[in-house]
């Protein structure tokens, strides 16, 4: 009788035991997996972390769109003075022009 022999499953990092002249599975080992959580204090500091940047993101998110129509206004603004100074070309042709 030959020696089994063991893969490792690249998957899942368990380990078969396969008979060579049966070509059987004789045993399965399962990986050993680590906690998703080693440190449960970390992971809560973490959290509120996380917290306190999306309110902060939140707050920057607001005050943008409360000026934005005070920044579009001055926008605005200045692209019509800039249009009523330069006076060197024709105004655009409109499409219903063109017919």
């Amino acid at each position: 009788m030959a020696d089994v022999f063991e893969i490792e499953c690249p998957c899942c990092q368990s380990v078969l035991q396969v008979d060579p002249e049966t070509r059987v599975v004789i045993r399965h080992r399962e990986a050993v997996k680590t906690p998703l959580i080693e440190d449960l204090a970390a992971a809560v500091q973490d959290l509120k972390g996380a917290a306190e940047k999306r309110a902060e993101a939140f707050s920057k998110s607001f005050d943008a769109h409360r000026n934005s129509a005070r920044v579009l206004d001055r926008k605005f603004e200045e692209l019509l003075r800039q249009a009523k100074e330069d006076k060197s070309e024709n105004p655009p042709k409109r499409p219903f022009d063109l017919d």
